[in-house]
């Protein structure tokens, strides 16, 4: 499919517009914060899909897969910078990926025969619990040392089944995990951008793969991937990111982090009210 056709199928010009400013967000925070998009452009998504109505009894795969899609290429620039740098301790990397991408491709298609209702309330849940982290600073005190393989694998495999079932990837928990095991936090932050880009990719061919049969999908779609909205999300976020990354020195971060909670806490709010008015 060209291009042009693919913004053809795009939503409505004011849904449109809702898509931009959720890259914008999504691109920012991704620079500013070291956070991924996905707690953003996944309640975005579902908005728009749900206004616009070609989503069915698929809404939240498809934001999820969506999601996934877009961190493949706005990951990767991540992960190179940080290794340009040095800071990724690649020997963390090597033994966690594995179990991730399994544990991705695994949920993804667990997630595929799970109803969308049913995995929008995981979605909420994750989200207050993160946004709480966020909120209060929560951090795990520092009192081991990595496990050994067994521990490795099932810690990777773990956040790589959540992570397939939030869009996300997977640093909120990888990087709590890491310096739990006392790894020092700007090198556990930039391992987990290289654990990150394996888990958008494992993720999100496992929702191509999940959402190849499935019926009511609407067109512009593989699988579980909306190409029309990623094509979008992936415009901005590219260009939205590195911005938020100069501004990382400038603005108060901290005091952003809370912002960013509470942005989560709306949404997840928003989400969990359209679950309660739909039961």
């Amino acid at each position: 499919m060209a291009l042009p056709e693919l913004f053809g199928l795009l939503p409505a010009p004011g849904l449109l517009l809702a898509l931009v400013c959720a890259g914008v967000v999504a691109g920012f925070l991704a620079g500013l914060l070291g956070v991924g998009g996905g707690l953003v452009i996944v309640p975005a998504l579902v908005w728009v899909l749900e206004a616009a109505a070609p989503g069915g009894a698929h809404v939240q795969h498809l934001a999820v897969g969506t999601s996934l899609a877009v961190m493949v290429f706005t990951s990767f620039s991540s992960v190179l910078a940080h290794h340009r740098k040095g800071a990724v301790d690649w020997s963390i990397v090597r033994r966690m990926v594995p179990a991730m991408v399994i544990g991705t491709f695994a949920g993804a298609q667990i997630a595929g025969s799970i109803p969308s209702q049913a995995l929008k309330w995981f979605f909420v849940a994750y989200a207050y619990v993160i946004a709480a982290q966020m909120y209060f600073n929560l951090k795990p005190a520092a009192s081991r040392t990595m496990p050994g393989t067994a521990g490795t694998f099932a810690a990777g495999g773990v956040i790589g089944v959540v992570s397939s079932f939030v869009g996300i990837g997977g640093g909120s928990m990888s990087v709590p995990f890491m310096t739990w095991c006392n790894v020092p936090i700007h090198r556990a932050i930039a391992t987990s951008a290289a654990l990150g880009w394996p888990i958008a990719v494992s993720g999100a061919l496992g929702y191509l793969v999940s959402g190849r049969a499935a019926a009511g999908l609407p067109w512009g779609s593989v699988g579980f991937v909306y190409l029309p909205a990623m094509v979008v999300l992936l415009a901005v976020t590219v260009c939205f990111a590195p911005l938020g990354a100069r501004m990382a020195h400038r603005l108060p971060v901290a005091r952003l982090k809370r912002v960013f909670a509470l942005l989560m806490v709306v949404m997840a709010s928003e989400m969990l009210w359209s679950l309660l008015r739909a039961g």
